[in-house]
């Protein structure tokens, strides 16, 4: 790979050098005999501003003029306790009795009215949230520090004022009431150093002295002090600070780099002849001019004698030039030669000496503040610097050293001025290093060429170039190099997942939120003025783009990162939970990225997985966690389960989903937890920064640590997998304790065990905040892992938030590069099948199944664990029945109607398990019946004689069938092959016609049934015989003849018998038991005679002729 080459080398410096305070005739005091800060305004340029920038205006309430040469005003946070972070030198200037001086700072947007012409312009950001600030007046422009007391008792202070939430104040803060309309203003002048009540608030009214103030007016000078010539050694001395501070001296030396533009305001200059090598004390001064004359009056090159007053500039030692002149004697210097890592001390040694550095071996390491100061933050080496706490344990030696060699090892690389690029004016010049072609990510590697100058500026040891950068002429300083991946390597594995912080996307813009009239906002705008993205917004508001334009822009990125990330499942973070927005649906932001990666890929790609019906209210912000998926490679497994939990209040609640491969089965079964802990912003008490390099809050997130591991716990005793995924924002570095906790619980850091690169820059320092985290039997499973690293290592100058923020436009709509802050992590994952699981299969069947209806056959498979799924088969023989789903261990399977014939079977039932589940068996009876309903016949039958009734049922029915008569049984019969015959006895149907009911009994595979026959019985034919009884019959006796009645199957006992000779009757008598003895008259001689019998309601008549004979 080609090196980046530095050539003419330049660097930038956000502040200025800093003069000697002259003390003034007269200094602010309660009785009204000093210098007051009057009036501060402290939203300017924001929506509904009445300023464009914010200012602070100072007030003399003495009868004479006060000199402010040397004074400055000075501004830190709310909560700061270092030095004060920026420092407005006010120049040669007074102020007359009664006058003001007017002091401009930044600007929040591009809103409201100009002010007039300040006499000190800055681009201090003063704040102006409920938060508050700092404000200083000093009598020097050395940076005040400490505490409040310290600040209060350093004798520099002239005047103070704390607002808002400030802990450094006179008797107590001024709280509120500042606003886009009204400014901090003294009440009538007076100052009691109570600030709580020597301030009001009122609309804003800037004036500024201009002309009348220039110079020192009529202030009575101090008498200068005899200067002393010593060597700038002398004045280095060996210390950190100057032995000499305060002292008026003349030295000489050669100009080694001149700040005649660019904000410096200055040069510095070396004792002529030394270089080379390196002694206790630097022979290297920075020579402040207090404007640009002295400057713009040496030359590169110039030897001189400079006589001033020496003191420290926020750490820096310098002379403030009074006067200058070209030595007697000319000289010149050598770079003295220097490799890095380098000790604090030896830094301190060569403090403004002119250096040859072109030995070592750089890395760019920062890069945030490039685009805004030209600055870029230089490794010693071939790596960037890691986070410590990434790396090591915090509170351990090994920490300490990793602190220490990261000192050694930063170096920054700046261009020579103090101009933000990315304010006011100064957005119409390009900025040094960054063009839309010339990357300067970090971990790209650099080779310096030219001299530098050791300097000392904003707390940081710099190099910078012997002249401010020419605009436009970077391109000449570092070779054109590319470390840019266009896609994530290859990780392998069925399965990819990922994690990828999404940086605040919003649909609800705040513009949406302002016109809906849910609250106010104020805005970043770029440099035309249109909005770009939100700054605040009231009622807890949307937090990303400004408008729908600037939305689309991000969208943009963000999709192409998406899309070309190709995770199958992607944890999301800091997306918008509309539904903390006052919106109807939770999950909108969310569908609406969904449906931009579809539009994108061209097909119904992704698919959200959808919030549950359940939110809690802990752990809920306006941003959230969230899981898109793609269709064609996973599936959800049940709902989504969002972590209910105190431990989040302060941060975003994981939501679990637990997800299956597409046709694949339950046994490649994972669940995935995203995460967003709480950041290192911010917090107090336990929570308050330990100074351990794990950031504020870290018990917080300790807590948050412990809460996941037990829903962990709990979620796996509910679902079916031991392998598990933690993916997100963690805002814990790999060391740190939460972490600590996670692995002690069996997790496996899968980005740190199988990368070497990290997700996050900040402060120059390297780390992962983002991880993927596996249980042992997931990580079993992993097959690679890689940190696509798209964002970190990118100027932020690429993001959306900065577009057109300065004349050189670095946004590309069309790259994935810088759609976010955090690198995104993807991890492979081969799901494969897991161990076998035995089962047993059982069946139950309907008591009644009909032949023509479809049954259910209920199928349970059991196992020792989870509930086994697969596939259900129900055979009778070789054929098979019907098959089922099983989920949950349960199926039901349908036999379709028809499929068997009446009676008793067994069916065979099969479980073909899915995954991890083994095959098994079983079988279950059933008996099925059929329609049994039946016809019956009968023949004409006689009465006497057995009558037939044919039964015919379903063919295959058998069983008892019987016959009735008014619901007595006159006769049964047994069905086989669905027929039987019924022979009714001959005496159990009267002649006639009768109406009989034929019954079916049933069996196992018929119900019972009954049908009618009208069955029709003829009277019983008689047969009649006569016999004579008397042995001899003569004409004297009479004879007896005994006439039987024979019937077929019954005895007839009743009718009459009459015996006729011709037609006349002779005698009768009537039957009983079937026959009848009738005594005849006497008769003289043989007769014939003829038996009838009448015939009963049984029995026809019948006669039979006989011969009586007479002798």
């Amino acid at each position: 790979m080609s090196r980046p080459v530095l050539r003419g080398l330049t660097a930038l410096a956000v502040a200025a050098g800093a003069a000697v305070a002259v003390p003034p005739a007269a200094t602010a005091a309660p009785d009204g005999s000093g210098l007051v800060i009057n009036e501060v305004y402290l939203n300017g340029g924001s929506a509904g501003a009445t300023y464009l920038n914010k200012f602070v205006e100072l007030h003399n309430p003495t009868d004479e003029d006060i000199s402010v040469n040397g004074w400055s005003v000075q501004y830190r946070p709310y909560n700061g306790t270092a030095n004060f972070t920026a420092v407005v030198p006010l120049g040669d200037r007074h102020l007359e009795p009664g006058g003001t001086l007017l002091v401009s700072g930044n600007s929040n947007a591009a809103n409201g009215a100009a002010l007039p012409t300040p006499d000190v312009a800055s681009t201090t950001g003063f704040s102006g949230n409920a938060n508050g600030g700092t404000i200083a007046l000093v009598s020097s422009e050395t940076a005040l520090t400490g505490d409040l007391a310290a600040v209060r008792a350093n004798a520099s202070l002239v005047d103070l004022i704390g607002y808002g939430a400030s802990n450094t104040y006179e008797g107590a803060p001024k709280a509120d009431g500042y606003s886009v309309t009204a400014s901090v203003t003294r009440a009538a002048g007076v100052d009691t150093d109570a600030n709580s009540t020597d301030f009001t608030t009122a609309a804003p009214t800037p004036v500024p002295c201009g002309a009348t103030c220039a110079g020192p007016g009529d202030a009575e000078p101090e008498e200068p002090e005899p200067s002393e010539t010593v060597t700038i050694a002398q004045i280095q001395g060996t210390g950190a600070a100057s032995p000499r501070v305060g002292q008026t001296v003349t030295t000489t030396g050669v100009v080694t780099a001149l700040y005649a533009s660019g904000g410096f305001n200055g040069a510095y200059i070396q004792t002529p002849g030394t270089g080379g090598t390196a002694g206790p004390a630097s022979h290297g001064l920075f020579v402040f001019g207090s404007s640009t004359a002295f400057a713009q009056s040496v030359d590169l090159g110039d030897t001189i004698d400079v006589t001033g007053a020496v003191s420290e500039f926020n750490g820096l030692t310098q002379i403030t030039a009074a006067s200058w002149k070209d030595a007697t004697t000319a000289g010149t210097v050598t770079p003295t030669p220097v490799t890095f890592p380098m000790a604090e001390a030896q830094r301190e040694s060569l403090e403004g000496m002119l250096v040859d550095a072109t030995a070592g071996t750089y890395t760019i390491t920062n890069n945030y503040g490039t685009n805004t100061f030209g600055e870029l933050g230089l490794a010693a080496g071939d790596t960037v610097l890691p986070q410590p706490t990434n790396e090591v344990r915090p509170r351990t030696s090994a920490y300490d050293a990793l602190v220490a060699q990261n000192a050694a090892r930063m170096i920054t690389l700046d261009d020579g001025k103090s101009i933000n690029f990315t304010s006011g004016t100064n957005r119409a010049s390009p900025g040094p290093w960054l063009t839309p072609t010339n990357e300067v990510r970090t971990g790209a590697s650099v080779t310096i060429d030219d001299p530098l100058v050791l300097d000392w500026r904003n707390s940081t040891w710099k190099l910078q170039p012997t002249q401010p950068f020419a605009a436009g002429g970077e391109s000449a300083t570092i070779a054109p190099q590319s470390t840019r991946e266009t896609a994530p390597k290859d990780v392998g594995g069925a399965v990819k997942l990922a994690s990828f912080n999404v940086l605040n996307y919003f649909t609800t813009t705040g513009e949406d939120w302002v016109s809906s009239n849910r609250g106010t906002c104020t805005w970043y705008t770029d440099r035309d003025g249109n909005r770009i993205t939100v700054n605040t917004c009231t009622n807890n508001g949307p937090r990303g783009a400004a408008n729908d334009v600037s939305l689309a822009r991000q969208q943009a990125k963000i999709v192409k990162a998406i899309n070309t990330l190709d995770a199958d499942v992607l944890s999301l973070e800091e997306i918008e939970d509309t539904g903390s927005l006052g919106g109807a649906d939770r999950d909108e932001a969310l569908k609406t990225l969904v449906a931009a990666l579809n539009a994108d890929a061209g097909s119904q790609r992704w698919a959200a997985v959808l919030s549950p019906s359940t939110i809690p209210t802990s752990g809920r912000d306006v941003i959230r966690t969230a899981f898109i998926y793609q269709r064609d490679a996973v599936e959800p497994v049940g709902p989504s389960v969002i972590l209910d939990s105190p431990a989040f209040a302060n941060a975003r609640a994981p939501l679990a989903q637990e997800f299956r491969p597409v046709d694949g089965d339950a046994g490649q079964d994972f669940l995935a937890i995203v995460n967003h802990f709480k950041s290192k912003g911010s917090g107090d008490g336990v929570n308050a920064d330990q100074g351990d390099g794990q950031g504020a809050s870290n018990r917080a997130r300790v807590g948050q640590a412990e809460a996941l591991v037990d829903f962990v716990n709990s979620l796996e005793a509910q679902s079916d997998t031991d392998r598990v995924f933690l993916l997100g924002d963690f805002n814990s570095y790999a060391k740190e304790d939460p972490l600590a906790i996670i692995e002690d619980a069996g997790f496996v850091n899968v980005d740190q065990r199988l990368t070497d690169e990290e997700t996050y820059q900040f402060e120059g320092m390297h780390g992962s905040l983002d991880h993927v985290f596996a249980s042992s039997a997931a990580f079993a499973r992993v097959t690679g892992a890689d940190v696509w690293t798209i964002n970190a290592p990118e100027s932020i100058g690429r993001e959306y938030s900065r577009f057109n923020n300065n004349v050189t436009n670095l946004f590309d709509a069309s790259t994935p590069f810088r759609a976010s802050d955090h690198d995104p992590v993807i991890v492979g994952f081969d799901p494969g099948a897991a161990a076998e699981v035995a089962t047993t299969t059982t069946a139950k069947v309907p008591s009644v199944v009909w032949a023509d209806e479809a049954f259910d056959v209920a199928v349970t498979v059991g196992s020792a664990t989870g509930s086994p799924r697969g596939t259900a088969t129900v055979s009778l023989g070789d054929e098979v029945l019907g098959t089922a789903t099983v989920a949950d261990g349960s199926a039901t399977v349908t036999v379709p109607a028809g499929s068997l014939r009446a009676g008793r079977h067994v069916l065979d039932v099969a479980f073909a398990g899915e995954g991890r589940y083994a095959d098994s068996a079983g079988t279950v009876a059933v008996d099925v019946r059929a329609d049994s309903a039946i016809t019956a016949t009968a023949a004409r039958g006689t009465y006497g004689k057995p009558t037939a009734i044919s039964v015919t049922g379903a063919p295959d029915a058998g069983g008892l069938v019987y016959a009735t008569v008014g619901g007595r049984i006159v006769a049964s019969a047994i069905m086989r092959g669905g027929r039987a015959t019924i022979n009714v006895p001959g005496t159990a149907l009267r002649p006639g016609t009768t109406a009989v009911t034929v019954f079916y009994g049933g069996d196992r595979g018929h119900d019972a049934s009954q049908t009618s026959v009208a069955v029709t019985i003829a009277k019983a034919k008689a047969t009649v015989s006569a016999k004579v009884l008397n042995g001899k019959v003569t004409p004297r006796t009479r004879a007896k003849v005994r006439v039987v009645v024979r019937t077929p199957g019954f005895v007839e006992s009743s009718g009459k018998v009459r015996i006729y000779r011709g037609s006349k009757l002779l005698g009768s008598g009537n039957v009983k038991g079937g026959k009848v003895t009738v005594t005849l008259p006497r008769q003289k001689s043989s007769v014939r005679l003829t038996a009838r019998f009448s015939g009963t309601s049984l029995t026809a008549p019948a006669s039979r002729a006989f011969v009586l004979r007479v002798r």
